[in-house]
């Protein structure tokens, strides 16, 4: 009798997570920056195959090479916040468009890679136009969650942690008397607001960014080790010793081999 009992307690319990989940899309694994739902609008760039999605305004490079690969979006000015905002991720879903929008597509999750510029010579369709909230997704996101022909497609968003394999990744450019470094594969909150850097022999060093994840000194750093400090949205720092060798070479990359 008691086996009995556990096993429609257990159809019960089944019955309420399926209804739970007709509702919404569970992300088990995956963390909330911010619980609540917004409203916006996407579009896509490119082909399927992505050519068009590398480089960008965030200062990224080759995003297959770097860890992003497709799951990728450009941020409308309202979004991309002058270029604070590249590293962060998205999780988006499709709404209120049963023409267009895939039955059960769930969400998917992007990484702000780049900026979707205004256009105010046209009088109506411009989607990255202050103040509108827009997503230009890569043509592979875009079609996870609608069919290509849509367009343009109604989507709600939501800001949540990246999720990203092995360490942060440095790149050292410049020259002798000015050093930038480019940082990407950032978890956490994803998106940076302070960086500090120290050589072997100097005291830590306030960076000032460039644009988007590009950040610079002054300050002459060759022959010497560097460690940094980075801090993201959220606050949370991580310090990164000893990352670079005495010997390193501009255009050198360096993994941190920790995250956030």
């Amino acid at each position: 009798m008691a086996s009995l009992k556990s096993f429609f307690s257990f159809l019960i319990f089944m019955v309420y997570l399926a209804a739970a989940m007709g509702k919404r899309q569970i992300h088990f694994g995956s963390q909330n920056i911010d619980a609540t739902w917004y409203d916006a609008h996407a579009t896509f760039y490119g082909d399927m195959e992505g050519k068009e999605t590398m480089e960008g305004a965030c200062g990224y490079g080759d995003l297959f090479k770097q860890g992003y690969g497709l799951e990728t979006t450009a941020l409308s000015t309202a979004l991309f916040n002058n270029g604070l905002t590249c590293g962060a991720c998205f999780e988006i879903k499709c709404v209120n468009n049963p023409q267009w929008c895939y039955p059960n597509a769930g969400t998917i999750i992007v990484t702000a890679t780049n900026f979707c510029p205004p256009n105010y010579s046209k009088p109506d369709g411009n989607w990255c136009n202050p103040p509108l909230k827009h997503f230009d997704l890569s043509m592979p996101m875009f079609t996870k969650l609608a069919q290509y022909k849509a367009g343009i497609i109604p989507v709600m968003y939501r800001r949540v942690l990246c999720s990203k394999k092995g360490g942060v990744q440095f790149q050292v450019k410049g020259n002798p008397s000015w050093t930038q470094v480019l940082m990407y594969n950032v978890g956490g909150a994803g998106d940076i607001k302070d960086v500090k850097i120290k050589g072997s022999g100097t005291g830590w060093i306030q960076m000032s960014r460039n644009w988007g994840v590009n950040w610079q000194t002054g300050t002459k750093l060759t022959g010497q080790s560097l460690s940094l400090q980075v801090t993201t949205s959220d606050g949370k720092m991580v310090e990164f010793d000893n990352v670079a060798p005495a010997n390193w070479q501009f255009g050198q990359i360096f993994d941190g081999k920790k995250n956030f």
